[in-house]
């Protein structure tokens, strides 16, 4: 294998905290009773999905959860479901990525979705008033992209867009799903738990790819 250059990381789950159960009672109180079953942390389900993949924008998946509802939805209200997901943001990540961007570039992929993606874009992103853009080279959205993980189309497009190659980038995602696609393509993995703190473990496999 190369020597690892880039670092690719997921968003959810690895630089942000997730609550799954949070975004589930946010839509169940919106009267989606069926939204167990259409969120997941990693891939979402039915029409959800594809909010994620881009077959649907903002307004077009509220007229569509709309019709499921058999009732207007207000869009500030899915807004807030979609953000609900969101635990945390830990500061400690956010630096630990700009130290990393000091030896490697560092890139984001994520299965989000467009109010996510308004979000952390934004100056509301962290206290300090910076957005995640201020923290990767480059941010890869499903939503706009129009694929999603573990399918391998959004890797490929990633690394031409990129222009990087895959047995040089370490890619670091809580999904085993998305982390299989990621081998079979010949990236390095590394395969953390959701909150994990992931500053040792990649700490160590960049040293061993590059002893000091």
């Amino acid at each position: 294998m190369a020597q690892i250059k880039n670092l690719l990381f997921d968003f959810g789950g690895v630089i942000v905290d997730l609550n799954r159960e949070a975004a589930v009672k946010a839509f169940e109180a919106m009267g989606v009773k069926d939204a167990d079953a259409m969120l997941s942390a990693y891939h979402q389900n039915g029409f959800f999905l594809h909010i994620e993949d881009g077959s649907l924008d903002g307004p077009q998946f509220c007229k569509r959860l709309a019709e499921h509802l058999g009732k207007p939805v207000n869009e500030a209200d899915v807004a807030a479901a979609w953000l609900a997901f969101v635990e945390g943001v830990p500061a400690y990540k956010l630096e630990a990525l700009e130290a990393l961007r000091r030896r490697y570039r560092v890139f984001i992929l994520s299965n989000t979705n467009p109010y996510v993606v308004d979000w952390f874009n934004s100056p509301a992103f962290t206290p300090e008033g910076r957005p995640l853009t201020d923290f990767a080279e480059k941010i890869y959205a499903s939503c706009e992209l129009k694929a999603c993980k573990p399918d391998r189309t959004i890797f490929d497009l990633v690394l031409k867009d990129a222009g990087i190659r895959a047995d040089e980038t370490l890619f670091i995602d809580d999904g085993q799903a998305n982390i299989d696609t990621a081998k079979a393509l010949g990236f390095h993995t590394y395969l953390p738990a959701n909150k994990e703190d992931w500053r040792g473990p990649i700490g160590q496999i960049l040293v061993a790819d590059n002893p000091l």
